[in-house]
């Protein structure tokens, strides 16, 4: 069956991602991470039972942001030529969200954790930016 023409687009659009760009930011996910580091090391100097719940509770929110904001990047902003000219791509975002989740720095009140996950987003929001300026 035939669209009639009226019902047929005139103008076909198409974006590099769900909307046009400007819409990602690496920083986001960064900003919980740096937040899950912060709430760690206060975890570490303070021994209040219920603070330290609070601090738990707050961390793992946090953590699910992180892994959602990189999610996002990783399934809306980046495709194909971008995962074809920086191959280790997949296996960063792989190891970012590993890190965010519960055998990292969910799962962990240890502020080194949560740095080793900031090193990773430093190096998706670097490769981020390349693919913004080209």
């Amino acid at each position: 069956m035939r669209l009639p023409r009226f019902l047929t687009p005139r103008t076909v659009a198409s974006a590099h991602c769900d909307l046009p760009c400007g819409v990602y930011d690496p920083a986001q996910a960064r900003i919980e991470a740096e937040s899950i580091k912060a709430i760690a090391e206060k975890y570490q100097g303070n021994t209040d039972p219920e603070f330290r719940t609070r601090a738990i509770l707050i961390k793992e929110q946090r953590a699910e942001l992180v892994k959602h904001h990189l999610w996002v990047l990783w399934t809306d902003y980046f495709k194909a030529p971008h995962f074809e000219k920086y191959p280790n791509l997949h296996q960063l975002f792989n190891e970012a969200t590993k890190l965010a989740g519960a055998t990292g720095a969910k799962g962990s009140v240890d502020p080194a954790i949560a740095e080793q996950l900031l090193g990773k987003i430093e190096e998706i929001s670097k490769i981020f930016w390349e693919t913004k300026q080209a």
